[in-house]
């Protein structure tokens, strides 16, 4: 079994069984969810894992476990500002990456801002006890957007136990290096499985 199988399985599914899982996610209480770190290359082992552990929190543990992607966020907030594939093929080809990157991130900080995206994909009649999210494909969001600005601004609006499942590399206690390429941020407060 691999480390991050491990953690998975031995140290967050347990957290996650729990009735009342947010005191083992988070010391905040406005903020009840946590990273589950694992390196960007098993990205497609850990979405089958993933698929499995969210059967088993529904059979075993009567979770209703709602899974958030992070990629159909981005894709639906640059459609809704008229930035399909092709209009940013474009753009990156007229004015340049970094150019199309900046335009990117200001259309998920500013005019459809991710935190709502994703809180707005939150059941209505979410509760605490029965209710788990998955936040993944964060590795969309690489190099435009930092999920450590995610998780500062879901800080109230999110009150249901939540993991987001984060590609990248851990930098001592509390760091992570997105995609294990970015320089590592170390002000993540959340829980790191």
């Amino acid at each position: 079994m691999t480390d991050w199988n491990e953690r998975l399985v031995q140290q967050l599914e347990p957290v996650l069984k729990q009735p009342d899982p947010r005191p083992g996610i988070s010391a905040y209480h406005d903020m009840p969810y946590a990273v589950f770190q694992y390196p960007p290359e098993e990205e497609f082992a850990v979405r089958q894992q993933t698929a499995l552990l969210r059967t088993r929190l529904e059979q075993a543990a009567g979770k209703r476990v709602t899974s958030i992607s992070l990629a159909a966020c981005q894709a639906a907030a640059l459609e809704a500002e008229g930035l399909g594939p092709e209009a940013l093929a474009q753009a990156e080809t007229t004015v340049g990456l970094e150019a199309t990157i900046e335009t990117i991130h200001q259309v998920l900080s500013e005019y459809q801002p991710l935190d709502d995206l994703v809180a707005a994909r939150i059941p209505e009649d979410a509760d605490p006890l029965r209710d788990i999210v998955f936040i993944v494909r964060a590795g969309a969001l690489f190099p435009v957007y930092r999920t450590s600005s995610l998780l500062e601004q879901l800080k109230g609006k999110v009150q249901v136990p939540a993991v987001l499942f984060y590609p990248g590399e851990l930098d001592g206690a509390a760091g992570l290096r997105f995609m294990g390429v970015l320089d590592a941020e170390h002000n993540y407060r959340p829980k790191i499985f």
